[in-house]
């Protein structure tokens, strides 16, 4: 399935307008069970090009995006980054999701030099050392997520051994799992790889035989971190508190907040999820723009994380473009945004890229769910 921007209808292919477009992609799902976090990414990235497109673009050229749904399958994914790469028109692709996805597409992006940028994944292999030219990050990483996890769960007085998982079985879920891995064992712990781990394969909802791993633990868990997308893990919830009725349920941001509130209902109440942007309703600059610009251009969609995070990408990728002249190309483009060194774009805090620096935000935002709102979350009274 091809979704195209409503700039890029085929009779204005040739027009001055179209001509004058500086044109991105997104290969995300807008089909299948994770088609919530390719539709919130498009919207938000839509919602700020039309912003700017309202004010002129930039430096005269109109801002258009042309997506691409992979339904969250690597091969699909592939196959549309290819087409995207081999698009000469297409300048940059911006807020792709999925850490298996990126996993196949990451050595396309870097053989065609073509910018991946503001993916929707906080794996590692987006985050080499020294970095890939071809990808820049917006958000945090799944290490950073998991590690303010362990870091509330600690100071809540939960033991490491009460602590165990339920993850994908794939890329994205060995990133968070060793993400939280690396964090207990920061803190002295020597024995985080004995703890109880289920897992679930990528696009199914059988999460029984994982399940029955984690009942299985010689330890009860107090804490378990779940590391997949809204279905499942809503299922393995609703599961697993009638088992371990006062454990608590933590996830990484990718898991698609509001999905898994909207999946849950009465039963997310005390959920965790780590946020990788500010709260919706914070007095911020960014967050007051993006509410108004998705009020304005999206109007069907409810404000959420997700489409908060592609406008927010999409924000940054902008000062980039802008920092890269006139008539800026692929390679321009990133160097743009590489030499932007410190910049202000409404978050009361500075994000930072440069040739070293691959990723802008290293911010984490713990919320628990409580009567249906996402609010901070207190560690020291999860555990009462």
């Amino acid at each position: 399935m091809r979704r195209i921007s409503v700039w890029l209808l085929a009779g204005m292919l040739f027009s001055p307008l179209a001509q004058a477009a500086l044109t991105f992609g997104i290969v995300a799902p807008a089909s299948g069970g994770a088609a919530p976090l390719g539709i919130g990414m498009q919207q938000g990235i839509e919602a700020y090009f039309s912003e700017v497109n309202a004010s002129g673009g930039v430096n005269g050229k109109q801002l258009t995006l042309t997506a691409l749904d992979d339904q969250y399958h690597p091969l699909q994914a592939a196959e549309h980054t290819r087409q995207l790469v081999g698009d000469e028109r297409i300048l940059a692709a911006i807020g792709n999701v999925g850490t298996p996805t990126a996993a196949v597409t990451i050595p396309i992006y870097n053989e065609y030099k073509t910018l991946l940028f503001g993916a929707f994944t906080g794996a590692g292999i987006l985050r080499r050392s020294p970095p890939d030219r071809y990808v820049i990050n917006f958000r945090a990483s799944y290490l950073q997520e998991t590690a303010a996890m362990i870091d509330g769960l600690l100071e809540a007085g939960i033991r490491p051994e009460e602590i165990a998982f339920f993850t994908q079985n794939d890329s994205f879920g060995d990133a968070g799992y060793n993400g939280a891995i690396q964090a207990l064992e920061g803190h002295g712990f020597t024995q985080a790889s004995r703890l109880a781990h289920g897992r679930f394969t990528r696009g199914t909802r059988n999460i029984h035989q994982g399940l029955a791993s984690i009942l299985q633990a010689p330890v009860t868990p107090r804490a378990i971190i779940v590391v997949g997308t809204h279905g499942p893990a809503a299922d393995f919830i609703r599961e697993a508190q009638r088992d371990l009725p006062t454990a608590i349920f933590l996830n990484v941001s990718f898991v698609g907040s509001q999905a898994l509130l909207a999946s849950l209902g009465s039963q997310a109440e005390g959920v965790i999820v780590t946020q990788v942007v500010p709260p919706l309703d914070a007095d911020l600059p960014a967050v007051e723009a993006y509410r108004q610009a998705l009020s304005t251009y999206q109007p069907d969609a409810e404000p959420d994380f997700i489409s908060l995070e592609g406008y927010l990408a999409a924000k940054l990728l902008v000062e980039g473009v802008k920092a890269a002249g006139n008539n800026p190309g692929r390679e321009a483009i990133i160097d743009g945004l590489l030499g932007l060194g410190s910049v202000d774009i409404g978050l009361g805090e500075p994000l930072s890229l440069g040739p070293n620096d691959h990723q802008a935000s290293d911010a984490v935002w713990p919320t628990i769910i409580r009567n249906g709102r996402f609010e901070p979350v207190d560690w020291s009274t999860i555990a009462q």
